[in-house]
């Protein structure tokens, strides 16, 4: 797997599997499907080769190209219904 992570905070915000193809720019990074455009270059690394946690959500880990910190900043979603209830 792969993983981006911003480099002043170390937030791990986007996974891939290894054969997407990442192409990190001074403006940009392209994705498969999508461009992130608050990353790039200069301000994130992609992280090949790792093992997600099995309850990864971008935002909720920190990973300093070695180890899987929880970020202490994350709080859980909260999950509403139709009504806008939560559940």
């Amino acid at each position: 797997m792969k993983t981006i992570t911003f480099n002043e905070s170390n937030i791990s915000s986007y996974i891939f599997d290894d054969e997407h193809s990442l192409v990190s720019t001074d403006t940009e990074i392209t994705c498969p499907y999508f461009i992130i455009s608050d990353m790039n270059s200069t301000n994130a690394d992609i992280h090949t080769g790792v093992t997600i946690p099995d309850d990864w959500v971008g935002g909720k880990y920190l990973f300093d190209g070695v180890n899987w910190t929880l970020n202490m900043g994350w709080t859980e979603p909260v999950v509403r219904d139709e009504d806008h209830n939560e559940v």
